[in-house]
């Protein structure tokens, strides 16, 4: 029996809410070209003005806590591409929930990262999601 190629990585489209597409961009690029990246810095720059650093930090603190604690590899698409892997959108799932359903959000990056406890990760997440939203960019799923 042999798996065709793109049922091991099934893919979906690309969120229509601008703040979820400009927090995917950061994490693509912060996980493939790790925490200082330039480009990822640039368009938090672009994006939240003189305020961007805080909302930058703290996804440096959140890709720093999940390369830390995880138990799994996630899988990241290029940043050029158009479509998201299931890891990705199981993390914007949980940005979008981490305010209004923690005990659901919790469970997700509990299952995301092969942790038992994402308590740590999921304070991350909820302070990047926080940081997103006091400058007026609330991240969505949708």
């Amino acid at each position: 029996m042999t798996i065709a190629p793109t049922t091991a990585l099934t893919l979906q489209d690309m969120p229509d809410c601008d703040h979820a597409r400009l927090f995917l961009f950061a994490f693509r690029r912060m996980g493939a070209h790790g925490l200082n990246d330039a480009v990822a810095a640039h368009a938090m720059l672009r994006a939240f003005g003189t305020a961007y650093r805080r909302p930058l930090m703290l996804m440096r603190a959140l890709m720093d806590d999940i390369a830390t604690h995880t138990g799994a590899t996630i899988a990241i698409a290029p940043c050029c591409f158009a479509r998201i892997t299931h890891a990705e959108a199981a993390m914007l799932t949980v940005v979008a929930r981490v305010e209004r359903e923690p005990a659901a959000a919790a469970l997700l990056l509990a299952d995301l990262l092969g942790m038992r406890r994402p308590e740590g990760v999921l304070a991350s997440t909820a302070s990047v999601a926080a940081a997103f939203a006091d400058a007026g960019r609330p991240i969505g799923r949708g």
